[in-house]
């Protein structure tokens, strides 16, 4: 579509966040290669772009993050260009680009909470760069799109970060993951049969611990010991050894053995350093297992705040009782519903 074509255009575009990351901590780059199973969910992150001429507006590009109730102008491409206020979404500007000729107000929305540890950031990066590739000709692959998202973070904002989520949201599905060389890696979506699949999706929820997940000592502690360590690391084999367990247990259907990979990986968290499972998270997964749920795991690297999922049993009732269970015993405590996503990043334009 020529630029004269796409104004008076609405690009949209959505893309799934992740869950029960087994495996996570091996798609970074100390760890060289990796294996993560994952789960690509909604509720998704939401981009929409409104196109207009160039002559029109004032302001060239305009950003709406509506989360934070944050809308102000944005000047792309700009020689010593500053990130103001979310240099994320700024970066992801500035890497795609406005053609000169449009000017664009640019909306993002995440229904899920900030701070949620289900990758929430990459697949907002993920549906940006979506649907800013849509502004001008040829289109990205859903993995080129997770490479440029991660590339945004790792070179342009120069933060630790592995390459999990991006693929996640670019793929969505249930996908398990083998990084060959950082950050190069290959993703196979496992495909079970529709009883499967709505079962899993049935018995995973998704509790949220009221507190936004932030890097911490506690991390810059473990990464430490662990580039020190070498890819060859114990402990690193061992997360990678959940991710395949989870492959296996899904193309099975054996709810209880992916419960009990989901619960040993967080376990190995927890060895990593004892930090990196919260008191509340303990206390969420006593009352999931007093009420009879397969497996807890603690989503992305863990520490305070974030969010935990978990694989309950059969029972619906008693899913439903375990549910006001957790969220009686703290008003932090939340759950979000969640659905499997069949699709990772969708962009389309009306």
């Amino acid at each position: 579509m020529t630029h004269n074509a796409l104004s008076g255009q609405i690009i949209n575009s959505v893309a799934p966040i992740r869950v029960c990351d087994n495996g996570g901590w091996t798609d970074t780059w100390f760890a060289e290669r990796g294996a993560i199973f994952n789960i690509g969910v909604y509720p998704y992150v939401e981009v929409q772009i409104e196109v207009y001429p160039r002559s029109e507006r004032s302001q060239r590009v305009v950003l709406n993050a509506e989360n934070y109730g944050d809308r102000y102008a944005v000047y792309p491409q700009r020689e010593q260009h500053e990130w103001i206020r979310h240099p994320l979404l700024e970066a992801a500007i500035d890497l795609m680009g406005v053609p000169s000729e449009l000017a664009v107000e640019i909306s993002i929305y995440s229904q899920a909470p900030a701070g949620c540890s289900t990758g929430t950031s990459a697949a907002v990066t993920v549906a940006l760069i979506g649907a800013l590739d849509m502004l001008t000709p040829g289109r990205r692959t859903p993995l080129e799109v997770a490479y440029a998202a991660h590339r945004i973070e790792t070179e342009m904002l120069h933060q630790q970060s592995g390459i999990q989520d991006q693929l996640c949201a670019a793929y969505g599905g249930i996908n398990y993951i083998e990084m060959f060389a950082y950050p190069y890696a290959a993703v196979s979506q496992i495909t079970v049969p529709n009883d499967i699949w709505w079962e899993l999706e049935r018995r995973l929820c998704l509790i949220f611990l009221g507190r936004s997940h932030s890097s911490s000592a506690v991390h810059e502690m473990v990464i430490r010991t662990l580039e020190d360590a070498g890819p060859d690391n114990p402990k690193l084999e061992r997360l990678r050894g959940m991710a395949r367990a989870s492959r296996d247990a899904v193309y099975a259907g054996d709810f209880a053995g992916l419960g009990q990979t989901m619960t040993a990986n967080t376990e190995a968290q927890r060895d990593l350093h004892p930090g990196l499972i919260s008191p509340e998270a303990d206390q969420v997964m006593r009352i999931a297992q007093e009420h009879g749920a397969l497996g807890c795991k603690v989503n992305g690297a863990g520490g305070d705040g974030g969010s935990i999922t978990i694989l309950t049993g059969p029972s619906m009732s008693a899913k439903r009782a375990m549910l006001r269970a957790i969220e009686e015993a703290n008003p932090l405590f939340q759950n979000i519903p969640i659905y499997l996503s069949r699709y990772g990043l969708r962009v389309w334009h009306q």
